[in-house]
């Protein structure tokens, strides 16, 4: 007489919700504009140039695409640069931002983030998933924890079969 045993998947029955932040991943190519390629040898930002240039400039080549402005180069640039390649920018961009592709990736998390509806979550034993396809940067992490554990009954980090508890709210 064979006994056969009923493989029970305990993840199943214990009521987890899994997060995945790369679910929110804000489409979009990145772009990094660097002002450094418009400076005059590399130090100075000449106004008369400059100007030409964002005149001149194919600024549709930024449509639908997230830019970070910067300048990588040692010199001092005045703001009103940066406010003009953004407004030549915007009716193209996405999005556009003052810093590195690492700060604007943030940057898009963190708003998308902001967008969830947290109240879908109250009460919920959350798994935040920790690894996968797309890079998810740790700001993403704590914008997203910092509110769930206002509505979570518990918050987790991994994989619902090897998990790390975050959060436990004291009923």
């Amino acid at each position: 007489m064979e006994i056969q045993e009923n493989i029970v998947n305990k993840v199943a029955q214990s009521g987890l919700v899994s997060f995945d932040l790369a679910d929110i991943y804000p489409q979009g190519e990145r772009f990094l504009y660097d002002i450094k390629d418009n400076l005059f040898q590399g130090l100075i930002l000449r106004e008369k140039d400059f100007r030409e240039f964002v005149k001149e400039h194919d600024w549709q080549q930024y449509a639908g695409r997230h830019v970070a402005i910067t300048c990588t180069a040692d010199a001092i640039v005045p703001t009103w640069a940066y406010m003009l390649l953004a407004n030549k920018m915007a009716p193209y961009a996405k999005s556009i931002m003052f810093g590195t592709l690492a700060e604007l990736e943030s940057l898009l998390f963190d708003r998308a983030v902001n967008e969830l509806n947290f109240e879908d979550y109250r009460d919920q034993k959350l798994v935040v998933k920790g690894c996968g396809e797309v890079p998810v940067p740790v700001s993403a992490f704590v914008a997203l924890t910092a509110q769930l554990s206002k509505v979570a009954k518990s918050i987790m980090y991994g994989e619902p079969c090897s998990t790390v508890p975050v959060f436990k709210r004291k009923d």
